[in-house]
């Protein structure tokens, strides 16, 4: 691969200044089992981003809890005036999770306007989300600051062992976010905040449902003059709305925070474990598809000082799945199928923040060192001896700078930041990602605001190696890198909030897996360019500030419409040009009585792109397979619940009018779903 296509010149000394940090780094560790390099033993080790939710905040008491005004770069709740560099934030709230129909984060996040969330499995089996018609390898996946983005494939940047009730918020950034989350925040970055209780607690849930749902959550909180403990565990499975579509899935999580003058340390384990059946999930050639997966994450997390700040952050995370294209007892399995593809990816990752806050506003300098390393019988480069299943491997090694000053006037509001990145993959040279923003008050409660960002995004370990008899990797791909200009206004007031958002987004080298016939195999591409152009508003209000006889009503409505332009000629997509052109969503929270309220929640959308449908199969059995546009649809789901003393109770309707969609071709989605359930919750002495 030419690294010249990709990289920018620089100067000799500064391309050696880089290798010798790099070599300084490798020279003080040993790879282990798959070559991955324990870099985050270094307590010194510079850091790429701060920790996501440290640097979302509330700009102002007034704003309601449904959206976050600014980004900071703070770590610690912040003097207001620091909060003002132009990046808007969509935070669903502890509030909005326990009255959403929901069972899933997944669910939760169909239902903001900039998401597309693609789902293949029902309640947090399997889904694909993305941002401003990104793909689901373009987003940032955080838990609490620690990036847990899989560097196998996106489709697994969910498999988080986290369940709802240990969620006390989730925050969403839109366009390029490199400076922010490191590379890997192409098209935005999505962090997912739990609680940290700060007295003793128990919360207990069933829930059962159609399909022959079941469900169970415990949590339960302790702590001490100097910490505060919780361990959580939850538990999920059904049936099946389809032949093989039955799951069981198992979360358990841990966390701790120990206090000592101005110093706290972050503790936190988890540990997920599903197993699916995968109908069509990736090709409808192959209706008997399997995965069983497991994931393991810890991460440790300090943070000391008050003006001047030190936050170091320890995190690793193992992710294994053995994916069968046909299930166990399938029968007429071909003779040239051998077995399940096997793969094992591990992450570890350290990274350090100095801020220092001064009058002349915030300054932070960072930086990072994370590697990502696989060992599989289908993925990487073949190895000398196997280990085990596994015959191949391949890790990299990515290390970040970064740089960022935040000023802030008494209306105006200056960002200015930029990211140096180099990944051992692609030669010892770093390319840098240059980021603006500005702001300004126009009135107390309305604001204006601009952005100019820049990112990258390495392939997937699946993107350069993957190979089937439908699908095949490309081991030469370019890395993807965007440039964004956003620009705004948001009003916030005590009688609602109202923001318009327009964008435009360059991208260059974006990888897509296209074929050129319905019937050919899928191959891994880099597109030469894909530019996007679009607005979105989103619109929420208390109606009882207008309407006495609505007390405790909330209305929000947000719309998304979105336009690409591309050099893809007439090649099938499976990915990047399969983006929703529109997305309307609306939502309705109002109480029915004394304890008993409902919220409504309504999405339409339509996407661009066709998807290749099975038509039939020959006389032989080969799949015949036709282009198809996606067809428009819309939904609606309900949730009751009711409330008395420490019991809640809750009725949800997902699907409300039983409509036929495809969130995938070839791959119905659920129709009407009727669960419900029961919570317990106290404090304890």
């Amino acid at each position: 691969m030419k690294q010249t296509v990709f990289y920018s010149g620089r100067s000799y000394r500064f391309r050696r200044f880089v290798r010798r940090a790099y070599a300084a780094f490798n020279s003080m560790h040993r790879e282990v089992s798959i070559g991955v390099v324990a870099g985050c033993t270094l307590a010194f080790a510079p850091v790429a981003h701060a920790s996501a939710q440290h640097q979302a905040a509330v700009a102002r008491d007034s704003i309601p809890g449904g959206e976050l005004d600014e980004l900071v770069v703070t770590s610690a709740p912040a003097d207001p005036a620091l909060n003002r560099t132009a990046k808007l934030t969509t935070v669903i709230t502890r509030e909005e999770i326990a009255r959403q129909p929901a069972l899933s984060i997944q669910d939760l996040l169909k239902n903001v306007v900039g998401l597309d969330v693609r789902q293949r499995g029902p309640n947090g089996v399997l889904s694909d989300v993305a941002l401003r018609g990104g793909t689901f390898d373009q987003i940032a996946v955080l838990l609490n600051g620690a990036n847990l983005s899989n560097p196998q494939t996106g489709h697994y940047s969910l498999d988080l062992p986290v369940n709802l009730s240990d969620i006390e918020r989730i925050e969403i950034i839109r366009g390029p976010a490199s400076l922010l989350y490191g590379a890997g925040a192409f098209s935005g970055g999505l962090n997912i905040v739990t609680k940290k209780d700060t007295e003793a607690n128990v919360f207990l849930k069933a829930e059962t449902g159609m399909y022959a749902l079941r469900g169970a959550e415990a949590r339960g909180a302790f702590q001490t003059p100097s910490s505060t403990h919780s361990l959580s565990a939850g538990y999920g499975a059904a049936d099946g709305y389809l032949p093989d579509s039955d799951y069981r899935l198992l979360n358990l999580f841990w966390q701790s925070r120990f206090r000592t003058g101005h110093a706290t340390v972050d503790w936190q384990f988890g540990c997920n474990d599903k197993a699916y059946g995968a109908n069509t999930f990736y090709s409808p050639l192959y209706p008997n598809q399997f995965d069983d997966t497991q994931s393991l994450f810890a991460s440790v997390k300090g943070e000391s000082g008050t003006r001047l700040k030190l936050i170091p952050h320890l995190y690793w995370n193992r992710h294994s799945d053995r994916f069968h294209l046909y299930r166990n007892g399938t029968p007429g399995i071909p003779g040239w199928y051998t077995g399940p593809n096997v793969h094992r990816s591990e992450v570890f990752g350290f990274n350090l923040d100095l801020q220092y806050q001064w009058t002349g506003g915030v300054t932070r300098l960072g930086g990072e060192i994370r590697n990502e390393g696989i060992l599989s019988n289908n993925l990487g480069k073949r190895m000398p001896q196997p280990i085990g299943e596994f015959t191949r491997s391949d890790h990299r090694t990515s290390v970040a700078y970064a740089l960022e000053h935040a000023y802030t006037a008494r209306k105006f509001s200056l960002g200015a930041g930029v990211l140096l990145h180099y990944n051992t993959a692609y030669g010892n040279d770093a390319r840098l990602y240059p980021n603006l923003s500005a702001g300004y008050w126009l009135t107390r409660h309305l604001r204006v605001f601009a952005s100019w960002s820049n990112a990258v995004r390495m392939p997937t370990f699946t993107d350069l190696y993957y190979v089937d008899p439908a699908q095949e990797g490309f081991p030469d791909l370019l890395p993807e890198t965007s440039e964004a200009f956003d620009a705004g206004c948001k009003y916030v007031g005590a009688f609602g909030s109202f923001s318009l958002n327009g964008f435009y987004e360059r991208g260059k080298n974006l990888i897509d897996w296209v074929k050129e016939n319905p019937q050919d195999k899928l191959k891994a591409a880099n597109l030469t360019f894909v530019n996007k152009i679009g607005w979105e508003v989103d619109v929420s209000f208390p109606a009882g500030k207008y309407l006495p006889c609505l007390a405790d009503t909330r209305l929000h409505v947000g719309y998304l419409f979105m336009h690409q332009d591309r050099d893809a000629g007439k090649l099938i997509s499976n990915y990047v040009l399969d983006y929703l052109r529109h997305k309307l969503v609306a939502g309705v929270a109002h109480p029915l009585g004394k304890g008993l309220r409902a919220d409504w929640q309504f999405r339409w959308q339509r996407r661009e792109g066709t998807f290749s449908r099975l038509a039939g199969r020959n006389d032989d059995g080969a799949g015949i397979l036709e282009e198809t546009a996606f067809p428009a649809f819309s939904l609606v789901d309900l949730k009751l619940s009711y409330s008395l003393n420490r019991l809640s109770f809750y009725l949800t309707v997902n699907n409300l009018f039983n409509v036929a969609y495809y969130d995938r071709g070839n791959l119905p989605q659920p129709g009407i779903w009727v669960s419900g359930g029961v919570c317990w919750a106290a404090a304890l002495p």
